[in-house]
């Protein structure tokens, strides 16, 4: 049996409190004030929502100091009330009364000047606003002016009262007309039905569902008792920033329901709305898993951080929670990320939000932080991907001293060694070499701020001399292994030396599937290591169609392979909305379609100019001619299949071409892997299906 996790109530979560409520009768607003004071509403108290801008006074006025807010019932029958929140505001004088134009020869301060039966009047506006409704009362108040003392309180008023829906998020502001300063406002959340000791009274409660949350091993039950002729809606949705919502599960439902939610899918903004499916029905809503460590265990699980420009980058998460963001130095060898603390200082960050990085340009160490809760959350050296594997370079601090004097410390694991120094350290050993090669212009400026200013300089060049006979020993080593796997001839599999090769495509359709496997099975035996999604989706479903190409992406591109590019219509329709600056959404083309995935990554490589030598591009006879392939994606080698497959086999070996009549060999035997399958894709659906296809 099922243990119970925990009982919700829908809008005050995890911990409902008990509220009795104060029952006022009549159906009208009121407004009162404390002794001394005379109020009233204004005539025709709704008014225009529009307070104008802060304008000054040449004597005292009165102004709201102090705003509180309390929960009442208004009710018109014993068991017909409304939620109602009644507003209380303090009232004080500002300013001076004037002074008298003439004072007496040697006399002191004069008295200040008070008008006999004088007073202050002030017009006070309350707003509100909800969800659906914004409504604005005006407030007419006044004191005797005996009454009043600059900067003192006068007394307060009280407003009955707003009616509102229950779990309402309820905006307040108070200030006067015309204004004086700045208004005061508060929010107030209002409960639900089960947060109400006297939910009898109120006939909205009398149908709303009931939901508990229950563990059931791995996965959460949402239950939901209700009789079975009640009609209700029920909602799945991701609370995003500003109060936004991204739906992702509805339903209208009858009866007594349980609901099964796989716990990969909680994340710390899932929330739950239910309503009786009845007109002006109550929503009432709820975010169970806010607190869940398994939802924030998932939720960055399923961040990756992507890198938009060459100084703005992206955290993508399915919520947005604040986390600290800072950029880092990691050097080779596996020693920790070193913060750039104090050069670029902490800063808290908005998932789902570009940000800007402080830096003038790149370098493949420099990588990017994530933490929450004081742990390192995501580390990702975005550069990397562009500028290759970890340089063996030291980071400089330069910090501009007192009189332009500057001075220098090399970034060490053990913290910041001034150059030139004396300490055990390969950067203090060559902290003279370093300087000399920072003033001749050797070093690339990576950020340069008021005080300080950094620095990547390489050290690959000071390897001592001894090590080189031991390189020529490896070079020699390694060359007579490569003429031995020259000299193999196993033409029947891959060789672990074999040239890598990523088939990226659009899924068109099944036919245009089959047609890419076939290719890739042929590849794999010429041979080369191909890899494609249609081997991978295990993989791929785990990490996200964006995470299994980013990965896939990389490891090629640093082994020297090649990525394939294979334009179909559907391909060419996804480039053009990414040429035209229109990004295709994911979910839209499915949960594996990696070429949509791709196309963030691939783009920027084509437009700055670094696809010869990485990339190629096919299509297939008949399917599509190669003149309708958008013009950056030109830049690489683009050849037709089969018509042109020696081109093309040419171009995936490169350096590695194999000898002419290896390589016919090869061209044959795709070719023949090719031609049945494109053929297919060209016969009617009942003739592909084969006999049992059609009647």
């Amino acid at each position: 049996m099922p243990v119970s996790w925990f009982l919700l109530s829908l809008a005050l979560g995890r911990n409902p409190v008990v509220i009795s409520l104060e029952r006022t009768v009549g159906p009208r607003d009121a407004a009162r004030c404390s002794p001394g004071l005379s109020c009233q509403l204004g005539v025709g108290n709704d008014v225009l929502c529009l307070p104008g801008s802060i304008e000054s006074a040449p004597g005292p006025v009165l102004v709201p100091t102090y705003m509180q807010t309390e929960l009442v019932l208004r009710c018109h029958q014993e068991t017909s009330c409304d939620l109602c929140v009644r507003v209380t505001i303090r009232l004080a004088a500002h300013g001076h009364w004037e002074e008298p134009n003439e004072k007496s020869e040697g006399a002191a301060e004069p008295e200040l000047k008070v008008p006999r039966n004088a007073s202050l009047q002030a017009q006070v506006v309350l707003t509100f606003h909800t969800y659906s409704t914004t409504r604005c009362v005006l407030l007419e108040v006044q004191v005797p002016a005996a009454q009043v003392l600059p900067g003192q309180a006068v007394g307060s008023l009280v407003f009955d009262c707003f009616e509102a829906a229950l779990g309402a998020e309820v905006r307040i502001w108070a200030y006067t007309q015309p204004r004086y300063q700045k208004e005061l406002n508060l929010t107030q959340q209002l409960p639900d039905c089960r947060g109400l000791e006297v939910r009898d009274s109120i006939q909205s409660c009398w149908v709303l569902p009931w939901l508990s949350v229950a563990a059931d091993g791995d996965n959460v039950r949402l239950v939901l008792n209700v009789s079975e002729e009640q009609h209700f809606g029920l909602l799945l949705y991701w609370s995003q920033a500003q109060g936004a919502l991204k739906p992702w599960w509805h339903r209208n439902l009858t009866g007594p329901q349980t609901i099964i939610l796989n716990h990969t899918d909680l994340v710390p903004c899932l929330c739950i709305q239910v309503w009786p499916l009845e007109t002006d029905s109550v929503r009432t809503s709820t975010c169970p898993f806010k607190d869940d460590p398994r939802a924030h265990r998932n939720l960055w699980r399923a961040a990756r951080l992507q890198l938009l420009s060459p100084r703005s980058w992206w955290l993508d998460a399915p919520c947005s929670l604040p986390a600290e963001v800072i950029l880092c130095w990691q050097s080779p060898g596996g020693v920790p990320c070193q913060p750039l603390i104090p050069p670029l200082p902490l800063g808290n960050v908005t998932m789902n939000k570009a940000i800007e990085f402080p830096v003038l340009k790149g370098h493949p160490n420099l990588c990017v932080q994530v933490r929450s809760w004081d742990k390192v959350q995501l580390q990702e050296c975005l550069w990397s991907d562009s500028l290759g594997p970890l340089k063996d370079d030291v980071l400089l601090v330069e910090t501009q001293g007192p009189q332009e004097n500057r001075s220098f410390c090399a970034l060490e694991p053990s913290g910041c060694i001034p150059l030139p120094s004396r300490a055990a350290t390969r950067a203090a050993r060559l902290g003279e070499q370093l300087l000399q090669d920072l003033h001749a212009g050797h070093c690339l400026q990576l950020w340069d701020g008021d005080i300080r200013a950094l620095w990547a300089c390489p050290v690959d060049k000071y390897v001592h001399k001894r090590w080189a006979l031991v390189w020529l020993a490896c070079l020699l080593l390694a060359a007579a292994l490569l003429l031995l796997l020259l000299l193999h001839k196993d033409r029947g599999k891959a060789a672990p030396g074999a040239r890598a090769a990523l088939l990226l495509y659009s899924a068109d359709n099944a036919a245009f599937e089959r047609l890419v496997g076939a290719l890739a099975s042929a590849l794999s035996r010429i041979p080369l290591r191909v890899a494609v999604d249609l081997w991978s989706r295990r993989e791929m479903s785990a990490q996200g169609p964006l995470a299994w190409l980013h990965a896939r992406r990389r490891q090629t591109l640093q082994e020297r392979g090649v990525v394939v590019l294979l334009f179909s219509p559907g391909a060419v329709a996804l480039c053009r909305e990414w040429l035209q600056g229109e990004p295709p959404v994911l979910e839209v083309h499915g949960p594996h379609d990696s070429f949509a995935a791709s196309l963030s990554c691939v783009l920027p490589d084509f437009l700055q100019g670094r696809a010869p030598g990485r990339y190629v591009g096919a299509c297939f006879d008949g399917l599509l001619a190669p003149d309708a392939v958008p013009a950056p994606f030109r830049a690489a080698p683009l050849f037709s299949l089969p018509s042109q497959l020696r081109g093309f086999l040419g171009a995936l070996h490169g350096s590695t071409t194999a000898r002419p009549r290896r390589l016919e060999d090869s061209v044959e035997q795709v070719a023949c892997a090719l031609r049945p399958v494109l053929d297919s894709c060209f016969r009617p659906p009942a003739a592909r299906d084969g006999p049992e296809g059609g009647t």
